[in-house]
């Protein structure tokens, strides 16, 4: 705490700067999946923007959306969230305050991060559990959104789900073990996160 601020609210650092370096191999391959997740979710949010400016021009000016709009967006918002669900956990986007760190002393950060890691993980654990079966009953059923000439299929936006809460739970759980693995080696005090400009 600093400047006489009784709670401080940060983005944490990334995780290999507060706990130790994850597994290399693992590192490397949710880094890789992160990072394509965050293209795909941000050419569907550009996709998106042309959708809704077409079905409003249409609506206005010709008195004809574009139909299916309000099923694909509403879909498609819970897909974006999703995709970029990984990325936030493993670049440190998540926000902490420090009152409660600061008070643990020296491994406060990495006894922080490893209880952040364990409750992630079962967190989106059972978001992964809760998700599997209406994903397979989306599928096996022909599940969609919507009635008449359009009809959107719900199966991608609950594998999607599925798929993103699993890599939440695994980033989670790379991190969990990086702090325990830094509170077994007694590692340094970690450097205290950059603040968000």
């Amino acid at each position: 705490m600093s400047g006489g601020k009784l709670f401080e609210t940060r983005p944490t650092a990334a995780p290999q700067n507060e706990c130790g370096s994850e597994p290399p191999v693992f590192q490397r391959i949710n880094d890789r999946i992160v990072h394509l997740l965050l293209a795909v979710a941000a050419l569907l949010t550009f996709c998106l923007s042309f959708l809704v400016v077409a079905d409003v021009i249409g609506r206005g000016a010709f008195n004809s959306p574009v139909k299916g709009t309000p099923e694909i967006v509403s879909m498609s918002i819970v897909i974006i969230c999703f995709l970029l669900a990984g990325y936030s956990v493993h670049s440190g986007a998540m926000l902490r305050t420090d009152v409660l760190i600061g008070a643990m002393g020296r491994r406060g950060p990495h006894i922080a991060a490893l209880l952040s890691g364990v409750l992630g993980a079962m967190f989106f654990a059972l978001i992964v559990w809760g998700s599997y079966e209406p994903a397979l009953h989306s599928w096996n059923s022909g599940e969609f959104e919507g009635e008449g000439a359009l009809r959107v299929p719900v199966w991608p936006a609950r594998f999607i789900v599925m798929f993103g809460a699993l890599l939440v739970t695994l980033t989670y759980l790379g991190q969990a073990v990086a702090a325990a693995m830094s509170l077994i080696r007694g590692g340094p005090e970690p450097e205290p996160p950059q603040r968000a400009a």
